[in-house]
């Protein structure tokens, strides 16, 4: 039997990458906005692979990145037809909690400009993320939410500032004083 790369699970046809992607897409959003009924709930790409193959029967020996930002980019385009927030915003790396580099498909769609900065971006995603939750229904706090980022990406950042040693204080070399903010011994003037 030859190898496939797309193919349907009942009975084995083979299936277009173009019509995977889109049938992918159709069962990517409807799961989407479930993820988004709960409060700071995300779901990895890997997650969201497998319950789309799943969900749909159609299965695909190509690896994850060569096909995901497809149909993710489809659900951008849905999202933004129907006037609903990015629900892509939802979809973060396993290894970092990152929305990654396909998120500037989210910015362009809204005729908005690409975050210079990796953690502008996730700020975006977060605050993308909150607008998803709360207009899919989720049990927000009293104060209505607030944006936050991946727990994963806000557990690594809260690692890196918990290394960062803690700055030395300077001290006047004429009366062992600690130095004011403006680096001049007030005593020693």
């Amino acid at each position: 039997m030859a190898q496939r790369s797309y193919w349907r699970e009942a009975d084995g046809s083979a299936v277009t990458a173009a019509e995977a992607q889109r049938l992918w897409a159709g069962e990517a959003y409807p799961h989407l906005v479930t993820v988004a009924g709960t409060y700071h709930a995300v779901i990895t790409y890997k997650e969201l692979a497998e319950t789309v193959q799943k969900t749909s029967g159609v299965r695909t020996t190509a690896l994850l990145h060569n096909w995901i930002g497809g149909v993710l980019g489809q659900v951008v385009r849905e999202a933004h037809r129907r006037g609903d927030p990015p629900l892509t915003a939802l979809v973060v790396r396993t290894s970092d909690g990152m929305v990654g580099e396909g998120y500037r498909e989210v910015l362009t769609v809204a005729g908005e400009s690409a975050a210079a900065e990796e953690l502008d971006r996730e700020h975006h995603a977060a605050a993308a993320r909150l607008d998803c939750y709360r207009r899919f229904g989720a049990a927000l706090p009293p104060d209505g939410g607030v944006p936050a980022l991946a727990p994963r990406l806000l557990a690594a950042i809260e690692r890196r500032r918990a290394r960062l040693p803690e700055p030395v204080a300077r001290i006047c070399p004429g009366c062992y004083v600690q130095l004011p903010a403006t680096g001049i011994c007030d005593s020693c003037q």
